[in-house]
C-alpha cells in the first residue's frame, strides 16, 4: 500500500552563529571556477545550508560549465544541467515530478528539497518569465538561486540586465569619444519579484561575504513551503577586474556602500539585515568610491561620474518607500488654499 502522501518541506532551523554550522560538505573539490571566485562559496554554502536531500539543478553559465569536467563534478547531492534561461521551469516540473512520483507511491513519501541556480543572464535576464511563472505556483516547494556576478560572465564578461551604471565589459567598453557607453541602472530584480508577486511567500537578497546570514535565508526559503526565491551578490575577480583576494572585502562594501543591500520579503513584511538593518536605522553609509574604485571596470571613471554613482545610491535610501527594495515614492502635492 502507499504512503499517504504529504507536501511537507524540511524543518530547517537557523544556524545560531557560525560554530553551528554542519561541517558537513556537499559542495567539494574538482570544479573549474576562478581563484577568488565567490559563486562557487555561494554553491558551498547555499548546499550546506540544504543538506543531503536535496536536488540540485543548473542552468547554463558559470556555475554550470566550471563544476562539469570530464564526467565528474564536485557535487555530492543529486544535480542536473538544465538550459540557459530556464530555472525557474526545471524548479517547477521537478518539484512537481517529485510530488507526482510521492503521490502515486512510486518513492517514498518525504520533504526533498529542490534548488535551481542560475546566473543574472540565465535569471534576470532570459530566465526572467520562467521565474514569474514559477512563483505563482504556491503549491510547489522550490527555491530559484540567482547568483549574481554582474555580467554574462560565462562568454566572456557581457553586459547584463544587472551590470552596474558605467561598467567597463566587453559590450561596454569606454573610448576617448564615449567614455560611458554603459547608461543603464542596475534591475533591481528581487525587489521586482516580491512586489510582483504577493502570493510568493520568501524573496531575499544575500551575500557570501555574511556567510550566517546567507545560509539560514536558504534554510528560511527551503522550510517555508512555495516557490521561493533569493538572489546573491556575487563578486568576480575577472569580470570585476580585482585582485582575487578582495572578494570577500568587495562583497562587504557593497552592503556598507548601501549598493545592495540585504533584506528579506516573508509573507508580504519586509525585513532588513545586518549593516544594512543598521544603515536603514541611520547609521552612515561609506561613500560608493571605496568599492567602486577597488575595481578595474570602473578605471574610467571621473569624479563626475563617482559624484552621479553615489547620487543615485543616495536616491534609493532617502527616496525610495522601502530602501533598495521599492522605488516608489508618494507624490508631494503643494497644498491647497484654504477658501
Amino acid at each position: 500500500m502507499a504512503e499517504v502522501f504529504t507536501n511537507a518541506t524540511q524543518v530547517l532551523q537557523g544556524f545560531k552563529g557560525v560554530k553551528k554550522v554542519s561541517v558537513e560538505e556537499y559542495f567539494t573539490s574538482g570544479h573549474r571556477t576562478c581563484q577568488g571566485c565567490e559563486s562557487a562559496l555561494v554553491m558551498r554554502l547555499m548546499i550546506k545550508a540544504a543538506g543531503p536531500r536535496t536536488i540540485v539543478l543548473g542552468a547554463t553559465g558559470c556555475m554550470y560549465v566550471a563544476n562539469t569536467t570530464y564526467y565528474t563534478t564536485p557535487w555530492v547531492v543529486p544535480w542536473m544541467h538544465t538550459q540557459l534561461g530556464s530555472s525557474g521551469s526545471a524548479a517547477l516540473g521537478t518539484a512537481a515530478g517529485l510530488k507526482a512520483l510521492m503521490k502515486k507511491g512510486r518513492m517514498k513519501a518525504e520533504p526533498i528539497n529542490v534548488i535551481a541556480f542560475c546566473g543574472d543572464g540565465g535569471g534576470a535576464d532570459m530566465g526572467l518569465g520562467a521565474i514569474s511563472a514559477t512563483l505563482t505556483h504556491k503549491e510547489y516547494n522550490c527555491l530559484i538561486l540567482l547568483y549574481d556576478n554582474e555580467s554574462y560572465a560565462n562568454t566572456d564578461i557581457q553586459a547584463s540586465g544587472s551590470t552596474p551604471y558605467g561598467a567597463n565589459t566587453t559590450f561596454s567598453p569606454p573610448g576617448s569619444v564615449k567614455r560611458i557607453m554603459h547608461n543603464r541602472w542596475k534591475k533591481n530584480t528581487a525587489g521586482m519579484l516580491a512586489a510582483g508577486h504577493p502570493e510568493c511567500r520568501y524573496v531575499a537578497t544575500v551575500d557570501a561575504s555574511y556567510a550566517v546570514d546567507m545560509m539560514n535565508k536558504v534554510r528560511k526559503a527551503l522550510s517555508i513551503g512555495g516557490p521561493t526565491f533569493i538572489h546573491s551578490f556575487d563578486p568576480c575577480p575577472k569580470g570585476w577586474d580585482f585582485d582575487p583576494m578582495l572578494s570577500h572585502e568587495l562583497g562587504e562594501l557593497a552592503v556598507e556602500t548601501g549598493i545592495f543591500p540585504l533584506y528579506e520579503v516573508e509573507d508580504g513584511v519586509v525585513r532588513h539585515y545586518g549593516k544594512t538593518r543598521a544603515i536603514a536605522e541611520g547609521r552612515p553609509r561609506k561613500p560608493v568610491r571605496e568599492y567602486l574604485l577597488k575595481q578595474g571596470r570602473f578605471a574610467h571613471f571621473t569624479e563626475e561620474d563617482l559624484d552621479y554613482f553615489q547620487a543615485k545610491v543616495d536616491e534609493m535610501w532617502e527616496k525610495w518607500e522601502i530602501p533598495g527594495v521599492i522605488p516608489f515614492w508618494k507624490e508631494k502635492r503643494p497644498a491647497v488654499p484654504m477658501p
